[in-house]
């Protein structure tokens, strides 16, 4: 039995469908089962909560495998759900880390995904953890600009980032949780394509046909708000102005083979998810 959590989320919507396509035996852990009505009705249903660690026991009862995906910048859910597994003997847990979980020292944006690799390395708990780096889907952030302005804020000017298709990360974590071998490894997950902001913004603007300007971010302000439009608490504030400044300075971008070694085909591109999401692009 497999257990997944954040799955009603755009990576574990994903990771359910791939898992009942192979014939996988999941269950889902939702605080509202009204969110996973959209789900394959495959999957079985069980209410629980990353912050209540008594809701784990019986969800994690007759699970040997863990998708773990917790969301925000704390580690107390995920302190929690690797504790229960542990005690419920889950034999292995997959973990949706990122990419910003390396380097030395780590930088902010990538602190608490460090945090979370520790807490499981500590448990004794055999271990995949994945490492993505930008989604795709952070797109959308850029949706309610284009359509109210016209244009989209950029914050990284010339560097360039190979954003993956949240697809694509659960078609591996789907492989990892059905196959053998993968304990123990860590995977960086990429798209193959390294692309600036104007570039990916030229894609959408021929995908949903319109023309969308550019405009370079000129005040930390901008840039938060680029990324996260309503805000967001200061440390996660500073990680996006350090994160960009990342980012601005590399205009070659990180690509990995992961997913073509992992999966036997090229990641699909941003194209592609622009296209599946012109409805949404457009607003």
């Amino acid at each position: 039995m497999i257990l997944i959590t954040g799955a009603t989320g755009r990576i574990g919507r994903e990771l359910v469908r791939e898992l009942d396509a192979a014939k996988a035996k999941v269950r889902v852990l939702v605080r509202d089962p009204a969110r996973a009505a959209g789900l394959p009705t495959s999957a079985g249903r069980v209410v629980g909560d990353l912050d209540e660690p008594a809701t784990l026991t019986p969800a994690l009862d007759g699970v040997d495998r863990l998708f773990l995906l917790t969301p925000g910048i704390g580690v107390d859910q995920a302190a929690n759900a690797i504790t229960a597994a542990r005690d419920a003997g889950v034999r292995h847990i997959v973990l949706l880390s990122s990419i910003w979980a390396d380097g030395d020292p780590v930088p902010a944006m990538g602190r608490w995904h460090r945090e979370r690799e520790r807490l499981l390395e500590a448990s004794g708990v055999p271990a995949t953890i994945l490492r993505p780096g930008g989604f795709a889907t952070n797109a959308l952030e850029w949706a309610p600009s284009i359509r109210e302005n016209g244009y989209v804020v950029d914050a990284i000017g010339p560097g360039r980032a190979a954003a993956i298709d949240p697809a694509d990360i659960a078609a591996v974590a789907a492989a990892v949780l059905t196959q053998d071998g993968h304990e123990g490894r860590t995977y960086v997950l990429t798209g193959d394509e390294a692309l600036t902001t104007a570039e990916q913004v030229q894609i959408i603007a021929d995908t949903i046909g319109r023309d969308i300007e550019v405009r370079a971010a000129t005040t930390p302000e901008e840039i938060v708000r680029s990324r996260y439009p309503g805000g967001a608490p200061k440390p996660l504030a500073d990680a996006v102005l350090e994160a960009a400044a990342v980012m601005r300075a590399d205009t070659t971008g990180v690509r990995t083979d992961t997913v073509e070694r992992l999966l036997g085909r090229r990641p699909r591109t941003f194209a592609d998810w622009c296209e599946r999401n012109r409805d949404a692009l457009r607003g």
